[in-house]
């Protein structure tokens, strides 16, 4: 006679049902739904400039990167390309419309927002949540282990950033690449340019995209400089002794006039 399972083995519970597999998958299913979801919105509006662009977009159906561009203080370019990330999670729609009046004119990329997702509302009261989170993070990490995190997850955004700017292309220069990390973390929100300084470059940000988060935390600082590191691992490659080391020589958060990076 076989011995009962659960008398051998006290601890155990019943066996699962015929329906517990249908469900376990059935929430795979889901967290995996929703996952994405947090993902496609995270990057379509991971950026504040970027959501304040799309607020502006939603308010003003119908303009052009140009207005955008005039309305936000930004180069044309930098615009377009938030228009275009707002457009490729499908945020936004472009059409090809001749100014009202008519005219021979050529006509021009005007953006309008796409439907009225309820969770987009929600966007402008998340700041306050997240830098919640971020102080209890701090706290347990504690400070050391908190910036050397945050380097961390820069570096490897960074890394994919490179890949996504240079697919297939050779290696550049530093100073060459230095000047195009500029113009990537410009369309990131931080209104950066690149200085040379001798021997040595500088990317010096304007604008930080983490606003006051970074004042209560200047451990974000380290993202940033993260950044620069991964993107120039990805642009340049690394050498036998590994990454160009990276100094934030300032930095807004700790009260000088911009934030710099220097290689």
């Amino acid at each position: 006679m076989s011995a009962d399972p659960d008398s051998a083995n006290p601890g155990a519970g019943p066996s699962p049902g015929p329906g517990a597999s249908g469900a376990r998958a059935g929430t795979a299913e889901s967290d995996s739904h929703f996952s994405a979801a947090v993902t496609a919105v995270t990057a379509a509006f991971g950026d504040p400039t970027r959501r304040e662009i799309y607020l502006f977009v939603r308010s003003n159906p119908g303009t052009t990167a140009s207005e955008v561009a005039a309305r936000f203080s930004l180069h044309p370019n930098v615009a377009r390309h938030h228009l275009e990330r707002l457009a490729t999670g499908g945020y936004v729609e472009i059409t090809m419309e001749r100014a009202d009046g008519g005219g021979a004119g050529r006509p021009s990329k005007r953006f309008r927002a796409v439907g009225n997702d309820p969770t987009l509302d929600l966007l402008t009261r998340r700041d306050d949540l997240l830098v919640l989170l971020l102080q209890e993070a701090l706290q347990l990490l504690g400070p050391g282990a908190a910036e050397g995190m945050a380097e961390r997850v820069g570096e490897e955004y960074g890394r994919t950033l490179a890949v996504q700017m240079s697919p297939g292309d050779g290696q550049r220069s530093l100073r060459t690449a230095m000047h195009a990390i500029a113009d990537t973390l410009t369309a990131h929100g931080f209104a950066a340019h690149a200085e040379d300084q001798g021997s040595s470059t500088a990317v010096v940000a304007d604008n930080c995209p983490f606003g006051n988060a970074a004042s209560q935390y200047p451990v974000l600082c380290a993202v940033d400089r993260g950044m620069v590191k991964g993107l120039l691992a990805g642009l340049c490659g690394e050498d036998p002794g590994g990454i160009v080391p990276v100094v934030l020589s300032s930095s807004r958060a700790r009260g000088d006039d911009a934030c710099a990076a220097v290689v």
